[in-house]
């Protein structure tokens, strides 16, 4: 399959998709090209951007520190133990993709302060959890279910003979997990690390409402405040050269490792495991990452619309702002997916240096910062496409763009674990290379699309800055609603959107999980 001419109706659409998805590194380069030699070395070199990179490279070794002491113990726990209710577990891991950055952000700013629910309910006046800490948390929170996901198919899918063998040769239980089953996660471990990584450079939201001077942040300053689209260009470019060092990363690290076995025995699952001494340990674990990842913002919720409970404007208000997210989600969920069909499959089943440039691309509109990614948009409206300027139909391109890295990952994962034997065979009885997409592979990814689909449709309606700058004129969605009324201090008016995102985000979630159970 390596060595085959790459059909054309493969070959175009994954040309035309890195082709749009090169669209705001132009931008970028336009912009920052404006500005003369010495304009440039000044822009680059300030003291300020040092600032920057610091805080940045900081919050997101946080996050990615943190999310891993929850997510991978939760991981162990659900797999390799005999412990109660691993479903309710599992799901419950999963649940807290419904609550984005943000609102994390502001059930934790919602906990403190003079107007916070321990002050108002104990009369316990804590400070507010603002700054680094602030953010590092709020961003954990959301984020450490997508490296519990990678670590839990890993698991459970990893050959129970190699620690049987391990432990044959005299290993340890403590050596057989750093020296065995780690180096098997590592693959995992750094997907799921890459996607954590790229989201925290990229977030407005949190790092936004928690005073926390990102180069998100400062991007967002620099065109909303000062209007310097030249120096925004610039720290775009420097935040860009930090998410594609955190891409190659990855490819690099996991290039020559080998982690298939080459023996012919049957690969097993490892037998769950009683926790003994370590049952209470295992409990308290659980307890601590859902109550801060569900119950606090559940409470916060639930304490400002019991103190303010929203009239009937309200119960008007929530769905019409629902359906306006919804209205773009949807289509933007099924672009993704489109567009992530044909670069996948030219990638799994063509592998070269071409078609590996070609998917990474894909990851470019995640790892590029929102703000710029919309302004990109709105340069190439303005210039090329002035009929699209301030249109719904610029929304979704712009979603469509930022969202097809997570659309990416279930059909490859797929493709990957569908023989190739397969359509060999199916060319071998006379079928062509469109009704052997059609009829052999295309049925084995509906459950993958449908995944890609509902991790689209769940990350627009939790978008927050591309929304900002092109939804039309008055086009308001619940990120929106949500974010603009919480950094005015506006915590009760607030909470009926926050409460509306958290429960169709559940739902979507949900349904993902309900369609894992029937498989």
């Amino acid at each position: 399959m390596a060595h085959r001419r790459t059909p054309l109706h493969i070959l175009i659409p994954s040309l035309v998709v890195a082709l749009c998805m090169l669209l705001p590194l132009v931008y970028l380069f336009l912009r920052a090209v404006q500005a003369d030699s010495a304009t440039v070395v000044e822009l680059v070199f300030r003291a300020r951007n040092i600032e920057l990179l610091v805080n940045t490279l900081s919050l997101t070794a946080g996050v990615l520190v943190l999310t891993t002491f929850m997510a991978l113990p939760l991981a162990w726990i659900v797999t390799r133990t005999r412990i109660r209710f691993r479903r309710l577990i599992t799901v419950l891991g999963v649940v807290p993709l419904a609550v984005p950055g943000y609102v994390m952000a502001y059930a934790l700013l919602g906990l403190g302060g003079h107007y916070g629910i321990l002050t108002r309910t104990f009369g316990w006046e804590v400070p507010q959890i603002q700054g680094y800490w602030g953010a590092t948390i709020a961003l954990s929170l959301y984020t450490f279910p997508y490296l519990f996901l990678n670590l839990r198919a890993a698991l459970l899918s990893l050959d129970g003979n190699l620690e049987e063998s391990a432990r044959s040769l005299g290993y340890s239980e403590n050596q057989i997990f750093t020296r065995v089953i780690l180096v098997q996660l590592m693959p995992s471990l750094m997907a799921g690390w890459l996607v954590i990584g790229l989201y925290v450079l990229g977030d407005f939201g949190a790092v936004a409402l928690m005073r926390y001077e990102a180069f998100s942040y400062a991007i967002f300053t620099q065109y909303a405040g000062a209007f310097d689209r030249i120096y925004a260009a610039w720290l775009s470019l420097m935040l860009l050269a930090i998410a594609l060092l955190f891409v190659m990363s990855e490819s690099l690290v996991l290039k020559r490792r080998r982690l298939a076995s080459v023996g012919r025995g049957q690969a097993r699952q490892p037998h769950p495991r009683s926790l003994g001494r370590l049952r209470p340990l295992a409990w308290a674990h659980l307890t601590l990452v859902f109550t801060t990842s569900i119950g606090l913002p559940v409470l916060i919720l639930g304490y400002w619309l019991l103190m303010s409970p929203p009239d009937l404007r309200f119960f008007l208000e929530v769905p019409a702002t629902f359906a306006r997210s919804a209205a773009a989600a949807i289509p933007a969920g099924i672009l993704a997916a489109g567009f992530a069909l044909p670069v996948a499959y030219y990638a799994v089943r063509y592998p070269s240096r071409f078609s590996t440039v070609v998917e990474r691309s894909a990851y470019v509109g995640y790892s590029i910062p929102p703000l710029t990614l919309a302004l990109a948009l709105v340069f190439f409206a303005l210039h090329t496409a002035p009929a699209l300027y301030q249109t719904l139909t610029l929304l979704i391109l712009g979603w469509t763009l930022a969202t097809l890295a997570l659309a990416l990952g279930p059909i490859r994962s797929t493709l990957m674990q569908t023989r190739p034997n397969l359509e060999e065979a199916a060319h071998s009885l006379g079928h062509g290379p469109i009704t052997t997409f059609t009829q052999v592979v295309f049925p084995r990814l509906r459950r993958s699309l449908f995944a890609s689909f509902a991790l689209v449709f769940l990350f627009c309606m939790k978008e927050l800055p591309i929304t900002f700058l092109l939804a039309p004129t008055g086009y308001t969605t619940l990120a929106v609603t949500v974010f603009t009324r919480t950094s005015e201090g506006m915590m009760a008016e607030a909470a009926p959107f926050a409460a509306a995102i958290v429960l169709f985000s559940g739902i979507s979630v949900g349904l993902v999980l309900n369609r894992e159970g029937d498989r």
